[in-house]
């Protein structure tokens, strides 16, 4: 039986959600909303998930155990990687814990973590590319966020980070035909000037980045050669509504003040809880429909493999094996 005493610690520090940000946002190029659903949950969901694998990696190094890092499935983001721990292929699960009462329960009491059930996707576990020799890490992260506008507020009255994120649609993030979007046009109708950053990706499908000031109600224009256009960023919240434009397409896309998703996630610890085998997954799990209520979540989404992270084996052992390839 896993016990608290177990548990990894590892400290929080604000780089790792930077991190975790600029993946989200590369990320952006190859994932596919939920119809209905918007997106700057999950976009918070990843940053924390990176943030964690980071944070993870950095573990590692300081502790000088040995590991590689490798290319991870799916094969269509290029960006992602796994740690490979003595010939194991580690596949880290993460779960945010924000809400008050629930990081004040772990941080005092670390044991309530042992009755939360560790969790897979069910067709995650069925796909193709896992190995019987492959690794879960389940990890669970506290961290507080500022999705609603009071919230952002209170953040911003003391003095604390945000990122403001608008996620573009389909036409212009995913367009059907790769061919440049042309000189791109923007236009604020806030009172003071807005700094806004353009992302999407080039003619190499690579990510591209542009910057550009928006003084209140000129239209600026930005000759740069987008092939697509993901996501915006500004500096501040906005007061009124911010408009784009491309010689491509007919229609400016508008965007409201309440259209912006504050992505930033105010870490505070990490606990690395424990692994399994994917074999054992499979075999000792058990089946958790979806809408289901969890420790984690108020419902899941889709059909997990659920095991109490009781059930788990201790990082520890984990460590210890590696050493000894070595």
């Amino acid at each position: 039986m896993l016990s608290p005493a177990d548990f990894l610690r590892l400290p929080y520090t604000p780089d790792l959600t930077e991190g975790g940000i600029a993946y989200a946002l590369r990320s952006l190029a190859y994932t596919y909303e939920r119809e209905g659903r918007s997106p700057y949950g999950r976009l918070r969901r990843l940053v924390a998930n990176v943030a964690v694998e980071v944070a993870f990696r950095r573990y590692l190094s300081m502790n000088n155990i040995p590991f590689e890092v490798k290319a991870s499935t799916p094969f269509t983001d290029r960006e992602r990687f796994d740690v490979v721990l003595n010939g194991h292929r580690c596949d880290l699960k993460s779960f945010l814990i924000s809400r008050r009462d629930q990081i004040t329960q772990v941080r005092k009491n670390p044991a309530a973590l042992l009755d939360a059930p560790a969790l897979v996707p069910s067709d995650a576990h069925a796909g193709d590319g896992h190995s019987y020799n492959d690794l879960y890490l389940f990890a669970f992260m506290n961290g507080l966020v500022a999705a609603s506008k009071e919230e952002l507020g209170k953040v911003i009255v003391k003095g604390q980070p945000h990122y403001l994120v608008h996620v573009m649609p389909p036409a212009w993030c995913k367009p059907l035909n790769w061919i440049p979007l042309g000189a791109l046009t923007l236009k604020s109708e806030s009172a003071k000037e807005l700094i806004v950053e353009v992302s999407g990706q080039d003619e190499a499908r690579e990510m591209k980045r542009a910057g550009v000031s928006l003084p209140p109600g000129v239209k600026v224009r930005l000759d740069e050669s987008f092939y697509s256009i993901t996501s915006l960023h500004i500096n501040r919240p906005p007061d009124a509504r911010l408009g784009i434009r491309c010689e491509r397409m007919n229609d400016a896309h508008i965007i409201s003040p309440q259209d912006w998703g504050n992505i930033w996630i105010y870490g505070m610890d990490i606990f690395m809880a424990g692994y399994t085998t994917y074999e054992e997954m499979g075999q000792r799990a058990t089946l958790l429909q979806p809408n289901s209520k969890t420790f984690q979540y108020e419902r899941t989404h889709v059909k997990n493999l659920a095991m109490p992270v009781s059930r788990l084996k201790p990082m520890s052992r984990l460590f210890d094996s590696a050493a000894k390839r070595s």
